[in-house]
């Protein structure tokens, strides 16, 4: 199962935000990791390195590697609608990261283990591949073993209110995709247009 196992705050010191993790070392170092910091003079990024960095972003933020990235853009790009806002929506209905909006893990690493380890049923059915694509009206629940598993209930913090396009109970552990998220609501700081002109090159 290819994944991200790098170090976490260098991700985020290269991109000035908490992507991967809380970020609580930002505020003790936020410049860009190297020899040099934030102390030696950089000129202003390109547009082709800020098209890739934005593609980066992303890929850290939702744990797709190059090759899955590329294939979740190309089917973007096949539906209709506009390719970008197809390629946020299409993230966002991934398994590993529905169960993170959910609530169900405190983070999209911890979503993916728990969809790894088979604790996560997709309409009854038990599923262990992260990148399973949810579509509208699926429902996602716990398996009743793990319902009992005070450790991985625990860290469950409920859903963002924010996130419209799921519905959750606490009472039964499940939850609802109701349908694909629209691009305002979905609250990451990804400018997808970008990754669209670096793929169009």
């Amino acid at each position: 199962m290819a994944r991200y196992t790098g170090p976490k705050t260098r991700i985020s010191r290269i991109f000035g935000e908490p992507i991967l993790g809380n970020g609580k070392y930002l505020t003790k170092n936020s410049n860009p990791p190297g020899q040099h910091g934030g102390t030696k003079k950089r000129k202003a990024p390109g547009e082709y390195a800020l098209q890739l960095k934005e593609k980066q972003k992303a890929k850290y933020t939702y744990g797709v590697l190059e090759r899955q990235f590329r294939k979740t853009f190309d089917e973007a790009n096949r539906r209709k609608g506009v390719t970008g806002e197809n390629l946020i929506r299409l993230l966002e209905s991934r398994l590993d990261n529905t169960v993170y909006r959910l609530g169900i893990a405190p983070s999209r690493p911890a979503a993916r283990q728990l969809v790894a380890h088979k604790h996560v049923t997709v309409n009854g059915e038990v599923v262990n591949i992260p990148s399973f694509e949810l579509r509208p009206g699926d429902i996602i629940s716990l398996k009743d073993a793990t319902r009992g598993n005070t450790g991985i209930t625990s860290q469950m913090r409920g859903k963002n209110a924010k996130i419209n396009w799921l519905d959750w109970s606490e009472a039964e552990f499940k939850g609802t995709f109701i349908a694909y998220p629209e691009r305002e609501s979905v609250p990451e700081n990804i400018k997808e247009q970008l990754i669209v002109e670096l793929y169009s090159k």
